[in-house]
């Protein structure tokens, strides 16, 4: 099988050879450059075209913004953000992302054998999954069997499974919950941008690392008519806001009376992730069922399918992500092969689609 080339650019030496040694663990990946600049990687770049980038943000010479901006619209190649978990890294990246940036990985702390092994398996897992983005060279990136850290764990970790209760989900509020991974930073950009203020609450799963997803949180409050937080244990859901889960931490509704809210909880990785939107989903399914409207979005993996099926099964309303408009038609497509979903809409019209859908 062909391997995936990387090119990777970061100024410090010790965090080049790192970069180098834990991508160089993955027989499916070839690094074929290292620059410690924009400048010196444009070179190599001219060399050999990589199938993926690994880009620190934060760069002398030119910084990695300037240099994304220019790589996006002269010759775009899947790029993964390298970032510091700071305000000014987190935020950096989340930028990044904007201008075209793919995916996210948190800046690796190699002290231990434990943060060595899940910073070489979370980067290499990126790295994977941006190589099918955009155009999708290879699609058969899935890590072997005996990669994984630990084996692939469903929602019965964090909410059992339960016989359905249609009968008891009596309620004139409705939530809308919503699923996202690769890509997703820009989709749920355009969705929240067009819900009005008066739209149901919303509950998000983004799949993100911590800290950065109370920077994206207040990116879109900034920009949005509704309210969007990160949210935190407890939380009402309210018409008109948007709650996000907190990076590395599940959040699951749940109901006291006819009041929603969220519970913010730490677990076990679900589909391998943390947040997991099969674990939010299964929540709104149990308590808001038919009074739910349940969307998945652009992301590599099947996180997010059973949940919504079980949303259907429920009657919630269901909605997909088309092919077209997706970075990477994962998530939604598993969905769909699942018959979970009702209907399947572009980006543009899922936000137009359901305020027509709730004014009838």
């Amino acid at each position: 099988m062909k391997k995936i080339k990387v090119l990777i650019i970061d100024d410090s030496a010790l965090v080049r050879q790192t970069l180098f040694e834990l991508l160089s663990s993955d027989p499916e990946i070839e690094v074929t450059g290292m620059a410690s600049d924009p400048y010196i990687a444009a070179a190599k770049i001219n060399e050999v075209i990589p199938d993926v980038i690994t880009l620190d943000v934060e760069m002398p010479k030119m910084d990695g913004l300037t240099f994304l901006r220019k790589l996006m619209s002269q010759h775009p190649i899947p790029v993964v953000v390298i970032s510091t978990l700071t305000e000014k890294g987190t935020d950096t990246a989340i930028e990044a992302l904007e201008l075209g940036a793919v995916e996210i990985v948190a800046k690796p702390k190699v002290n231990t054998k434990e943060l060595l092994e899940k910073a070489r398996f979370e980067l290499c897992e990126k790295v994977k999954i941006a190589s099918t983005a955009f155009v999708k060279r290879r699609l058969n990136t899935v890590s072997k069997p005996g990669d994984n850290m630990q084996p692939k764990l469903s929602a019965d970790v964090m909410l059992e499974k339960v016989q359905s209760r249609k009968s008891l989900i009596q309620t004139t509020e409705i939530v809308i919950a919503v699923g996202a991974s690769t890509g997703g930073t820009e989709a749920l950009k355009t969705f929240l941008m067009a819900m009005p203020v008066d739209s149901p609450g919303i509950v998000i799963v983004q799949h993100m690392p911590e800290m950065f997803t109370k920077q994206f949180a207040k990116r879109l409050d900034s920009i949005c008519a509704i309210n969007i937080k990160e949210a935190e244990d407890g939380d009402e859901v309210l018409p008109g806001q948007a709650l996000i889960a907190p990076g590395n931490q599940h959040m699951l509704l749940k109901r006291s009376g006819a009041r929603y809210y969220v519970e913010v909880k730490d677990g076990p990785l679900v589909n391998r992730h943390k947040p997991a939107v099969d674990v939010l989903f299964r929540s709104v399914s149990r308590y808001a069922g038919k009074n739910a409207i349940g969307v998945i979005m652009t992301g590599m993996g099947d996180d997010g399918s059973k949940g919504l099926l079980e949303m259907k099964e429920e009657g919630a309303f269901t909605i997909a992500q088309d092919e077209k408009s997706c970075v990477v038609f994962g998530m939604p497509k598993e969905a769909i092969k699942l018959n979970a979903v009702l209907e399947i809409l572009s980006l543009n019209q899922i936000a137009p689609f359901i305020i027509n859908k709730l004014k009838k």
